[in-house]
């Protein structure tokens, strides 16, 4: 985790902030946004993040713009979110190995509203004091990851993906 640049952090909150969503850019082809798709169904997506801290962080999304990850979703809907998450949680443990695996759900009102799980497997012998909120802080920077790199990371996870072999609900 050592091959870094930095992190504009003041141009990224102003884009987060007074931007277009970034999912919804995203999902629409605005070529600002593209990312690569790890995973698509008719109701959710998962994408490479463009600012990783950790090799292969994922982020999961709805393609509806939801805003509240508890209030926006009925029972079902959450579950199957929920679902897709882990299946590709499953891909980057696969692909990645990790020591462990990090799910939270970001963003606020105030910035990347739209709804969203990120995925981000802790590389193993990262020491303690630079895993958990650390590791996926981008305060020391992201990873640099030239376009090659980034595809074919994208095409690992996408056959871990696939080969899991069973539908989603």
């Amino acid at each position: 985790m050592t091959d870094r640049q930095p992190m504009d952090h003041e141009a990224y909150q102003a884009q987060a902030r007074s931007g277009p969503c970034f999912v919804c850019s995203f999902l629409s082809g605005h070529p600002d946004y593209a990312h690569e798709t790890i995973y698509e169904d008719d109701d959710h997506v998962a994408f490479l993040d463009r600012w990783p801290t950790v090799p292969g962080k994922v982020l999961v999304a709805p393609r509806l713009h939801i805003e509240h990850v508890v209030g926006d979703l009925d029972e079902a809907a959450y579950t199957r979110l929920m679902l897709v998450v882990r299946r590709v949680a499953l891909a980057v443990e696969t692909v990645f190995r990790p020591e462990r695996t990090y799910l939270l759900s970001l963003g606020s009102q105030q910035g990347n509203a739209h709804l969203h799980w990120h995925i981000a497997g802790l590389p193993p012998g990262v020491p303690y004091r630079q895993q958990q909120f650390h590791a996926l802080m981008t305060d020391s920077g992201v990873l640099r990851m030239d376009q090659a790199s980034t595809s074919e990371m994208a095409a690992q996870l996408r056959q871990a993906v696939h080969a899991q072999g069973r539908p989603l609900p």
